[in-house]
Formats: C-alpha cells, sequence, structure tokens
C-alpha cells in the first residue's frame, strides 16, 4: 500500500509549489526508486489539466544523461560536450519542472575522471542558466525536492524508516496538519524578514567560523518557503559580486556530485577566492575553483530558517536550510536577487552561526545567534 504521505507530497508540489494549471506542460525528472511519488505527481498533474512528461534516469540525474556512471565512463569529449537536447527544450519551453533526487548510490560520481566531469558541467550550464532566467521572470515554475531512499539515509546515518519520517516531517507532510497551510505561514514569516533585509547597503557578518564584509546594495532577498524547494526554510540574495571581502570557514563538510571536502576555509579578496584550503579532498575543492571565473565568486548569500530540521544529513535540499547556519553558493547566481555571476557550478557551503555570532547591516544588529532580532 502507498505511503499516504506520498500522495500528500506530491499534492502539494503541484497545486501549491509549481502551481499547475490547464495546459501546463510538465517535467518530471528523478530515479526508479522515486517511482511512488513520480506516480502520484502524474496523477495530480492530470488532476490539475496539465500534460506529465516523464524524463526518468536509470542511474543518477546529475549529467542529465540517463546514467550517470556509464555516461561518464565511456562518452569520448564530443560527447561530454554535447548539451542535452530534450532537457534545455523542455527547460527552454515548457511551463514547469519537478526534479527528485532519488539516488541508489549517491557516490557513483565520486571517482570519475575530474576533467571530464568538468567539461560535462559546462556542457549542461545552458540548462541551469535557462532554469534560473526563465523561474526569476516566473515563466518557469521549477521544484527540486527528494524521495527518500536507502543510499540516503545511510549518508544521513539513520534507518530508511527514520529517513523517511525524517523527509516527510521536514516538508510537514506527515500527520494531521495541513501542509499547504503551513507553508503559507512560512511564506507570511520569510516575507517580513525579507522586506527588512532589502533596500540596504553593507553587511557585517562575525563569528568563530565567519569575518566577512559584503554589499547588498540594490539586491533583493528572496522569500524561499516551498516554491522551488521541498522541504525550504530559508532567506536568499546574490552579493555584489566584487564586494566580498574576508574570510569564512565551514562548519560542515560541503558536498558536491558525491564528493565531500571536509574543513574548507576560504578568503576573499574584491569578491574573488584568493586562498581555499580543506582538511580532507583539498584537490576537489581546488579543481571545482577552477571550472571557470565564476567559480571563485558568490552567487548566494542566504539564511537557513528552517528550525525543524537541525540534523546535518550529507544532502544539501536539508542542510542548507537548518535554522541557525548560513550559507554562500560558489557561482551561479540567481537572476532575480540582482546578481549577474555566471558559471557552470552553483555550490552551498554551510556554516554555523548558533554562538557567538551576529550580523550587522548598516552598523545595525539584525541577527544574534542563530535568530533574528528584526
Amino acid at each position: 500500500m502507498t505511503d499516504p504521505r506520498v500522495d500528500r507530497m506530491a499534492e502539494l508540489l503541484v497545486n501549491f509549489s509549481t502551481r499547475i494549471g490547464r495546459g501546463d506542460r510538465v517535467l518530471v525528472e528523478g530515479e526508479p526508486a522515486a517511482g511512488p511519488l513520480i506516480e502520484s505527481l502524474f496523477k495530480h498533474i492530470l488532476r490539475a489539466g496539465g500534460h506529465p512528461f516523464l524524463l526518468l534516469s536509470l542511474s543518477g540525474i546529475d549529467t542529465y544523461s540517463g546514467l550517470d556512471d556509464v555516461f561518464m565512463r565511456y562518452a569520448d569529449e564530443g560527447q561530454i560536450d554535447f548539451a542535452p537536447t530534450l532537457h534545455l527544450h523542455a527547460y527552454e519551453n515548457f511551463e514547469s519542472r519537478i526534479r527528485i533526487y532519488s539516488s541508489s548510490n549517491t557516490k557513483a560520481l565520486s571517482g570519475v575522471d575530474r576533467a571530464k566531469l568538468s567539461r560535462r558541467r559546462k556542457a549542461v550550464q545552458g540548462v541551469l542558466q535557462t532554469q534560473f532566467s526563465r523561474g526569476a521572470s516566473g515563466e518557469f515554475r521549477w521544484m527540486t525536492t527528494l524521495f527518500p531512499t536507502l543510499a540516503q539515509a545511510q549518508d544521513a546515518a539513520m534507518s530508511l524508516e527514520e529517513y523517511e519520517d525524517f523527509v516527510f516531517r521536514a516538508c510537514h507532510v506527515d500527520g494531521d496538519e495541513d501542509p499547504v497551510a503551513y507553508w503559507h505561514r512560512v511564506q507570511k514569516e520569510q516575507e517580513r524578514i525579507a522586506a527588512a533585509l532589502s533596500g540596504h547597503d553593507h553587511v557585517q557578518v562575525r563569528g568563530p567560523q565567519v569575518d566577512l564584509t559584503l554589499s547588498i546594495k540594490d539586491r533583493l532577498f528572496c522569500n524561499a518557503c516551498g516554491d522551488h524547494n521541498m522541504p525550504d526554510g530559508e532567506v536568499y540574495t546574490g552579493p555584489v559580486e566584487s564586494s566580498v571581502n574576508g574570510w569564512v570557514r565551514c562548519s560542515y563538510p560541503a558536498i558536491y556530485q558525491g564528493n565531500e571536502v571536509e574543513g574548507v576555509e576560504l578568503a576573499f579578496e574584491n569578491g574573488r577566492v584568493t586562498r581555499a584550503s580543506a582538511a580532507r579532498n583539498e584537490s576537489f575543492l581546488l579543481r571545482m575553483l577552477d571550472t571557470d571565473p565564476g567559480a571563485r565568486y558568490l552567487g548566494e548569500f542566504a539564511f537557513g530558517l528552517n528550525y525543524g530540521v537541525q540534523k546535518f544529513t550529507r544532502n544539501i535540499l536539508f542542510d542548507e536550510k537548518i535554522g541557525g547556519t548560513m550559507h554562500v553558493a560558489l557561482g551561479a547566481g540567481y537572476p532575480e536577487t540582482g546578481n549577474t555571476n555566471r558559471s557552470a557550478i552553483h555550490w552551498d557551503l554551510i556554516w554555523d552561526m548558533q554562538h557567538d555570532s551576529e550580523i550587522l547591516i548598516d552598523g545595525s544588529v539584525v541577527y544574534r545567534d542563530g535568530a533574528f532580532l528584526l
């Protein structure tokens, strides 16, 4: 029997997050493990009058190829550089896309040739840029979510049952609570914070893990409340590209496509990462920073506000939302914030702000020890 939480999740994604209406074309991306959620999404999209199109992968969805590990092992340079035609068409023309991470092997790309993987990231950059640009204009309602698998549970050091409970509770589709009503409340509260932060200039972030200054002049803070990610719970912007100075030390491992980098420390001068180190897997960090010129600049500056998520799970969809944390993203920025940084990567790095930490905006303390004072 299908878990009723799965159907509630699908209904939330279709009717609240992506607001599917009659005639909308919806690309659904996922892997076989997400079958129950995909089937339920298919049903709810049809009920809403939309047209679901399934684009399924047998192994991973990071290379947009259908078989991540096989593709990276056997594709030649011409095939690596070839842009994913079907994805590009859908991202450029459809009204919506729902992407479900449901990996049965979260380490499938950890051992592949780094140079080839970097080339592939550049080949699919057009997909990411189209997602961001059409999403910013409201033409493309995109959603990224997760369906719990054993591999993901193992990464989080949980049993599958524990992880399922964790995922569905974080999305608020567990129990008797109305999930739509919950996310509407989140939307209202975070909108208040976003409005209070917008319209300022100079930011100072201080704490045991960070000493940064940056500008948010003419930048918009956006309210992430379940429209692009599920679960959600963050307020974010894109800093003025050349304004970031200082240093930050990540409290948690930084993970990208199955590669885990511990103890990341970055130093910035006039927006650019000028010094980088890591306690483990530093070579991967340095290769990522050399992906392209934009990879050394920040595309995002954000606050994690989901205080119901407190456990680090090695999955960025949850970890960047941990209440009382902050994160920045190296690489591509969100155009709706005013950020213009372009890159083939968007890599989130997280640090804790819950102890001896504060943020000043234009000289006034607005945040202390993991919570806003607004």
